[in-house]
């Protein structure tokens, strides 16, 4: 779908909905960029006695918490229900008991307030979460970008010839490196979610492991790359079976041992990334990176992409930390630019658990 941006000449303020995993979040957002309100209620305390995500705990809490945190939003937007233009949501990718919630509760909320609905890719609204600080540019501006989604569920490489078209060239054959970070501070014990606490205790070693963890590098040729390029693509599960073998072999003595196996694991994850990162750049022809999602807020990983962007000549684009994770600031953002649904279509569609960037959903 070609890009959306309104031409007009008073603002346009969308709602947003986001629940596509185990984030409960509403937003209102003027004109693409401008957050009027965003509110988020986190369900790890929920989820944390599992170690991950449980989708049918997340699916109730969702239900319970959905119209509470709608409310919020838009009390602190400081608008009237009226004065909201459009209602934006996600219906995909993700889980399906938490998108279903969602996308229900937007076209329930855009039929009484008889205003438009638009439906939004998860992951292209993680790439718009750097356009939402006031000192970004303006995303049409840009020219063409890599833009890196790193999350609890997805690891991606995407080319963006200029803002609002998307091809996947690189991605996780397995394990997204969010999921990589919780398995392994479950297996050191260190508690949910992984990617802070593995974060904050690898500042702390000391020393590194003594035997380094695998490349990440998938075979070339294997079935599971889909055509795409293996130099671009990632596979975490070898990661985290080593990890797992390590501690059930000679398991950690001690602070000091948890925290240097802790900083070579994500030393792993990191390398793995930005080594990606930056063979995609040296294909030429962008002007920016562009990272969002969750494990973009890893510090480690920042500052490794703040060299490789350096390196290649292009502009690095990072989210404020409060939009790294998942939230309706950033599906409200990237509506007033671009929907994959809307119109009629939007509201007879379904949920799309397994949607891609770019993709056109079915209607």
């Amino acid at each position: 779908m070609a890009l959306a941006r309104e031409k007009r000449g008073t603002q346009m303020n969308i709602l947003g909905i986001e629940t596509s995993c185990d984030e409960t979040a509403a937003a209102v957002v003027r004109d693409g960029r401008e957050v009027l309100s965003n509110t988020v209620f986190s369900q790890i305390p929920l989820h944390k006695p599992w170690g991950g995500v449980v989708p049918e705990i997340a699916g109730r809490s969702h239900v319970e918490k959905i119209g509470g945190v709608v409310d919020e939003a838009l009390s602190s937007s400081g608008l009237a229900p009226g004065e909201i233009d459009a209602v934006a949501v996600t219906f995909g990718p993700g889980l399906s008991a938490s998108l279903i919630v969602g996308l229900n509760a937007a076209k329930g909320l855009a039929l009484a307030l008889g205003k438009p609905l638009y439906c939004v890719n998860h992951i292209e609204a993680h790439l718009h979460t750097p356009f939402l600080s006031a000192s970004a540019p303006d995303p049409l501006s840009v020219g063409r970008m890599l833009g890196l989604a790193v999350s609890g569920g997805h690891t991606a490489w995407i080319d963006m010839p200029r803002y609002g078209e998307y091809r996947i060239i690189g991605q996780t054959l397995d394990d997204a490196c969010g999921e990589a970070f919780d398995k392994a501070a479950k297996l050191l014990g260190l508690g949910y979610p992984g990617g802070p606490v593995i974060d904050r205790i690898a500042k702390t070693a000391k020393s590194r492991a003594s035997a380094a963890f695998p490349k990440c590098s998938p075979r070339p040729g294997t079935d599971a790359l889909g055509g795409l390029d293996a130099s671009l693509c990632v596979s975490f599960s070898g990661l985290k079976t080593s990890l797992l073998y390590r501690v059930r072999n000679s398991p950690p003595q001690g602070e000091d041992e948890v925290a240097a196996l802790a900083a070579s694991y994500q030393d792993a994850i990191v390398d793995a990334v930005a080594v990606r990162t930056a063979r995609a750049l040296k294909r030429g022809g962008y002007a920016a990176l562009t990272v969002g999602g969750g494990v973009s807020l890893n510090s480690a990983l920042r500052e490794r992409l703040a060299r490789v962007a350096a390196d290649a000549g292009v502009r690095l684009l990072l989210a404020e930390p409060r939009y790294c994770g998942d939230n309706a600031a950033m599906i409200a953002g990237l509506a007033f630019y671009r929907r994959t649904l809307e119109g009629a279509a939007a509201f007879s569609a379904d949920i799309v658990p397994s949607l891609r960037p770019g993709a056109e959903a079915a209607h």
